[in-house]
């Protein structure tokens, strides 16, 4: 039996990652991916067959066999890299948002610290439609993704959960922060809290050797001519 509207309500994530992950039947330059997160194993099957049913433009659909670090079980999705991809992710993303009750889905194009919403002229400006395209997109953008950013971390690992940033380290619980804005261009408005010394020291032996600056109860991060903005909850 078939899924119906309502089916996954709050089962899915709201974002989509777009060429975050490597593809597994050809060249990435060729093959766009997509990758859902999904809460629970047999939601997320019922998701891959949903998905490799009710698309003919979709070459594979595949489930990660166990839980990702957060619990969740990704579900992978690969089309040819093309013109038409705006429009199949539009197609794919209005029957996820009825399967799943989701009125806001957004995505997030190779590792980006932001989302934006899912529309077709954001996809279309975000994801190459050819192979040229494709890399001198990734080359652009490398320096714009949370892997990139965190390269030399002492963390264990960073990721991005939905809007928000998880830190994790051996010892010690693990930190969540809100990216409050990412770019060349970061506007600043606050003054710089001098008191909070020691906690920029502890965020700096925690995320590594950044040029780490508090103002007001933000934190700002400065690395390879980029600057992020963020904030612990």
């Amino acid at each position: 039996m078939g899924l119906i509207t309502n089916d996954l309500k709050f089962l899915v994530d709201k974002i989509i990652e777009i060429d975050s992950y490597k593809s597994k039947m050809g060249n990435d330059a060729d093959i766009v991916t997509m990758a859902f997160s999904v809460n629970g194993q047999s939601p997320a099957k019922d998701l891959e067959n949903f998905l490799e049913k009710g698309y003919p433009f979709v070459l594979d659909a595949d489930v990660t066999s166990g839980e990702q670090s957060d619990g969740m079980y990704k579900v992978f999705v690969e089309l040819e890299r093309n013109k038409d991809v705006p429009s199949q992710i539009m197609e794919i993303a209005d029957g996820i948002s009825k399967l799943a009750d989701l009125n806001d889905m957004r995505f997030r194009y190779y590792k980006n610290f932001k989302s934006l919403p899912i529309d077709e002229q954001s996809l279309a400006s975000s994801i190459p439609s050819d192979s040229s395209a494709y890399e001198i997109k990734i080359n652009e953008t490398q320096y714009e993704n949370y892997k990139n950013f965190f390269t030399n971390s002492y963390a264990d690992s960073i990721d991005m959960l939905g809007e928000t940033l998880l830190v994790k380290n051996i010892y010690g619980e693990p930190m969540k922060f809100e990216v409050l804005d990412f770019g060349k261009d970061v506007e600043i408005n606050e003054t710089i809290n001098v008191e909070d010394m020691a906690e920029v020291i502890f965020f700096t032996k925690t995320l590594g050797d950044y040029n780490i600056t508090k103002y007001g109860k933000t934190l700002v991060l400065e690395n390879k001519g980029y600057t992020l903005q963020l904030k612990r909850i």
